[in-house]
């Protein structure tokens, strides 16, 4: 049972040109409403979408004949076994997607932030799985990606140099690969919060984080940069681009700010950061300006975390009160 491991993600489409942003829903609590009371929440809240890390039977049978869109993980610690056999990789689509026929699946993330050996067994794990998907026919459907972590981001701004660590590019050029042919997104975990408080883009002030400031405050070419997001997605494509490839849409699949627990971490700068980032996101950036497909992080404050930020991420208690008023475009 992964459901201790298990989050979701929630996508929250706004219609008439307006933003697209979404929700990470964690299970790192023992204090949370069960998945029926989250999947009326995601409703209540005008989400449509959802994003699992991994295959929590008891969410995938609260979303089964609702229309919600969901986006499931393969766990980190299954890609050695998704990567030795395609027969495991079949057996693992069939017990997890092909078996909740009613469940709107829509991309299956393989891995979340691998690092280090384990990705060695990404790429080989990501075609497995791609197999296994297209013989359930059920490869037009369902796209297979990973997310990364910002770590493996070495140059931030400005964003047109932007650059991948050296340590990453050697696992990220196969996987970037594969993505291009199959049509996938990448999906990237970017947090201005912690290229504020790591100094990972220089000493920049708070206010370029969190989306108030007052004018250009990187000048890029022709393009000028009001915030760290902007700067992080399109640098991001820059890095890609870097390694040879094209055509590769980027999904931030995580993002936030905490409301207590560390440095400029409070409840006014997480209302600030993320309601902003609400309005912002379907306006695109400077040099992609369509909507960017978005996922805030988290849903819930989570109590078996580690103590401090990252028991803060929350939107919302465990009760279902909101942390701070925000509006999610509904």
């Amino acid at each position: 049972d992964c459901s201790f491991i298990a989050s979701l993600c929630t996508l929250l489409l706004h219609t008439h040109g307006a933003a697209s942003v979404g929700v990470c829903y964690g299970m790192s609590a023992n204090n949370l409403p069960p998945p029926s009371t989250v999947v009326g929440m995601l409703r209540d809240n005008g989400f449509n979408s959802v994003r699992l890390y991994a295959p929590d039977r008891d969410a995938l049978a609260a979303l089964a004949g609702t229309g919600i869109g969901v986006i499931v993980g393969a766990p980190n610690y299954v890609l050695p076994e998704l990567a030795a056999s395609g027969s495991a990789a079949a057996a693992w689509v069939r017990a997890n997607i092909a078996a909740h026929p009613d469940v709107s699946f829509r991309y299956l993330t393989v891995g979340n932030e691998v690092a280090g050996s384990d990705t060695q067994y990404l790429v080989p794990a990501m075609e497995n799985v791609h197999g296994a998907l297209a013989a359930a026919g059920l490869g037009d459907a369902v796209k297979v990606t990973t997310a990364i972590s910002q770590a493996t981001i070495a140059v931030h701004v400005p964003p047109s140099a932007g650059e991948f660590a050296d340590e990453s590019k050697p696992f990220l050029l196969p996987v970037l690969q594969f993505l291009e042919r199959t049509g996938a997104p990448l999906l990237a975990n970017l947090y201005p919060y912690f290229v504020y408080t790591y100094k990972a883009a220089g000493d920049m002030d708070v206010g370029f984080m969190l989306f108030t400031a007052p004018g250009t405050v990187v000048q890029d070419g022709e393009y000028g940069y009001q915030n760290m997001f902007d700067a992080s997605v399109d640098a991001v494509h820059a890095a890609v681009e870097r390694l040879g490839v094209s055509g590769v849409d980027v999904v931030v699949s995580e993002t936030g700010w905490p409301s207590a627990g560390g440095e400029e971490a409070s409840v006014e700068n997480a209302r600030t950061y993320n309601q902003n980032l609400v309005g912002h996101v379907g306006k695109g950036t400077p040099r992609r300006p369509w909507k960017v497909e978005t996922y805030v992080f988290s849903l819930f404050n989570e109590n078996l975390k580690e103590a401090g930020v990252e028991q803060n991420w929350g939107l919302f208690y465990p009760s279902t009160d909101k942390v701070y008023p925000i509006t999610f475009g509904k």
